[in-house]
């Protein structure tokens, strides 16, 4: 069994227990008329701000401009980054194709940089496995850069999680508009 099946599996157990747990509140009979009066209100409450909740990665993802990814339709890893970036929030339109070395260099990734994928958004390449939280950072500083790029493909990056939750050390680097890297974010214990 690989991680992503444990996860889904793990997935599925929580949503049963919920689902359990739910239909267990659900059968207990209230104990008086003001306690179910108190409790529908604090149900309708509560079901508001869940809605709420839920409804913002939506209103997020609707104001976040379109991110779009290229990587090979057979990469395992690049759907699990999608999905991270899908989310925390971010609207993304993926294009699969075979040979990812033309849009690379069409970009600007700097040679010796590059991953497994490929993104653009608002006018900036992301390479690699870059964290959400970075990516949002870009977006509000708005440098005058070319993007970020995360060479390689650091174990515990998004999209390269282990198992045991190790974070192999990774430096998410900022492309300057003269192809030169600086720092950007740094991720994992030294």
């Amino acid at each position: 069994m690989n991680y992503r099946t444990a996860t889904r599996r793990t997935s599925w157990g929580l949503a049963s227990l919920a689902v359990l747990m739910m239909s267990t509140a659900c059968a207990r009979a209230p104990e008086t008329a003001s306690e179910t009066a108190s409790e529908t209100a604090s149900e309708t409450a509560s079901e508001t701000a869940s809605a709420a909740q839920a409804a913002a990665p939506v209103a997020a993802a609707d104001m976040t401009p379109v991110m779009i990814v290229h990587k090979s339709p057979s990469c395992g890893c690049c759907g699990l980054w999608v999905e991270h970036m899908q989310r925390a929030g971010f609207n993304v339109e993926v294009r699969d194709t075979d040979d990812i070395g033309p849009i690379k260099a069409r970009l600007g990734v700097p040679y010796g940089k590059g991953s497994c994928h490929t993104a653009e958004i608002d006018g900036y390449l992301v390479e690699g496995h870059v964290p959400a939280d970075d990516i949002r950072k870009l977006l509000a500083e708005r440098p005058k850069a070319r993007g970020l790029v995360l060479p390689g493909m650091p174990l515990g990056s998004p999209g390269m999680e282990m198992p045991d939750g190790r974070v192999q050390p990774y430096t998410v680097e900022l492309v300057a508009e003269d192809g030169s890297t600086i720092a950007f974010g740094q991720h994992g214990s030294p």
